[in-house]
């Protein structure tokens, strides 16, 4: 697992982070939605590669306008093969030890609502009603920073 930001990305690392998204996002989800959302440029990418496959990713923001600046994690996804086996799990405590380290403030994500109990072992709260986001049940939720 390695962190890149933007001008860090290789044209290969960003084809297949955008290969895994889609993949996961729209075609196992058949959800039609605008992937390149102009916030990929002020990310910091986390990709995970077995062999030379991208088998997970997700992006951290130290700061979102939509959340009131505060950071926020999203795109958490896994290739197939890997789910089921922890390693979800994996990516989303490196992420929290990034956030925690680098950006030390209270992180919000809109989670699809069925992983309401996976991003609750992590520490976030439900934080609204359950809301439809590009035709899909998510909830926004909280995690307060754990400050090292």
């Amino acid at each position: 697992m390695y962190w890149r930001n933007w001008q860090e990305l290789s044209k290969q690392e960003l084809y297949d982070l955008l290969q895994l998204r889609l993949s996961v996002f729209a075609v196992e989800q058949d959800c039609p939605y605008q992937d390149c959302d102009d916030l990929d440029q002020s990310a910091v990418h986390l990709l995970a590669y077995q062999d030379t496959q991208l088998a997970g990713y997700l992006r951290v923001f130290e700061s979102l306008e939509k959340y009131q600046g505060q950071a926020s994690i999203g795109r958490v996804c896994c290739n197939d093969a890997m789910r089921g086996t922890g390693f979800g799990q994996e990516l989303m405590q490196e992420a929290l030890r990034y956030c925690d380290q680098q950006f030390g403030k209270d992180i919000v994500i809109s989670a699809q609502a069925y992983l309401r109990d996976f991003y609750y072992n992590f520490g976030f709260e439900v934080a609204s009603e359950i809301y439809l986001e590009d035709g899909i049940e998510h909830i926004r939720m909280k995690r307060t920073a754990k400050l090292l």
